[in-house]
């Protein structure tokens, strides 16, 4: 029987096998801008055009479902505006008394600020005064945060789904205390924290945990089927599976058992290598996991991966977005996302094909193509 898109992903999520693999990459934001050519401020800033924009290349590239990356759009950028700079097609400077912010169609703005901030010492910091209870930004990058607005928090979910209706799979994003921590004290200084301050740095990641976990809960009352919870920095290039045990598992635990008490999936996205700690992210009791980089951008074998987690847990995954479809020829791209596909298909119980991280900004719309025709001539379950 021919499933829909949603019902697809679904029946994946629940560890079980489709019509065929669902199809769903995430976008990054500059691949995002390549593909669409939009004003970058707007669809960086702006909850219409960024919905259409999403809805528009879920159905260019046939994808089973889509990931809204941003939520909770605030008209916040308007206020101290000073001017609006074109630099040259697709790049446009936005000037304020404190900041400069950059956006393009290459990738992520970039903020420059005229008097450099200091970040919080971990001796110093006032966990209740400094860390707000309530969650109002997203840590999208350094420098970088996307302004929650409270009153339009879960808006573009409904937007999105007015648009879609239940024929595609629909996923919020939130972000792991983990990165909260690291955005807030400073990465090198939020690392040495944990060695110098356990404690204390475990009392600022429950703050945090808190205050996501809400994020969490109110997110799922929206339409949406599933949570992606970004946690970049918990790999093994951060952190020893040791620390990993102590300040990633049990506060994203506490996350995943709020999201999974309100009726919806669950899903990890760590970047990097990871292999030294499937089965200790198995243990948080997320529904699912995504990224498992292959080499040479992490060191997950798909098909060990699904010998070892894939009986308990979707697996979404993993095309090397870089050197598979970036830089390979059209042959490797056959034959590396005909080989997942087999696995996925004789090796787990719900799998999802989709890029191992966000698809790369340069990677051009025929090779994102490929991906839907070799799901279709290689993808079907007998």
């Amino acid at each position: 029987m021919k499933l829909t898109s949603r019902q697809r992903i679904q029946t994946a999520m629940n560890l079980q096998k489709p019509d065929r693999v669902p199809l769903m990459c995430q976008f990054s934001i500059g691949s995002m801008m390549m593909q669409l050519k939009p004003d970058p401020v707007e669809f960086w800033y702006n909850e219409d055009r960024f919905a259409d924009g999403l809805v528009s290349l879920c159905r260019q590239f046939r994808f089973d479902g889509i990931l809204v990356s941003l939520h909770g759009h605030s008209d916040a950028w308007k206020k101290d505006l000073i001017e609006r700079e074109e630099i040259e097609p697709g790049k446009v400077r936005l000037h304020y008394p404190d900041r400069t912010e950059t956006h393009s169609w290459i990738d992520l703005p970039l903020v420059e600020f005229k008097s450099p901030g200091t970040t919080p010492s971990i001796e110093t910091v006032d966990i209740e005064k400094d860390i707000p209870d309530e969650i109002n930004y997203i840590p999208v990058s350094n420098n970088l945060h996307f302004p929650l607005c409270k009153d339009r928090m879960f808006d573009i979910f409904d937007l999105i789904h007015g648009k879609v209706g239940d024929e595609v799979s629909i996923h919020g994003e939130i972000t792991s205390p983990f990165d909260y921590f690291l955005d807030f004290l400073g990465y090198e200084n939020g690392l040495i924290a944990l060695l110098l301050e356990p404690e204390k740095s475990k009392r600022i990641l429950n703050k945090f945990t808190r205050g996501i976990t809400a994020l969490a809960e109110g997110m799922c009352r929206a339409p949406i089927d599933a949570v992606k919870i970004s946690s970049p920095f918990a790999g093994q290039g951060f952190i020893s599976t040791e620390a990993y045990r102590e300040f990633v598992l049990p506060f994203e635990t506490r996350i995943i058992d709020a999201i999974k008490a309100a009726g919806k999936k669950v899903y990890i996205h760590t970047c990097g290598s990871i292999g030294d700690r499937l089965e200790l992210m198995r243990e948080s009791g997320a529904s699912g996991l995504e990224c498992l980089d292959p080499a040479p951008v992490g060191n997950v074998d798909i098909e060990d991966a699904f010998n070892r987690i894939g009986k308990s847990m979707f697996i979404k995954g993993n095309i090397d977005s870089i050197n598979t479809l970036l830089f390979g020829s059209d042959e490797k791209i056959r034959n590396d996302v005909r080989h997942i596909l087999e696995t996925g298909m004789t090796k787990g119980r719900g799998f999802i094909l989709s890029t191992a991280c966000s698809i790369a900004p340069k990677v051009p719309k025929e090779n994102i193509l490929k991906l839907s025709e070799l799901v279709e001539e290689f993808g079907y379950y007998e």
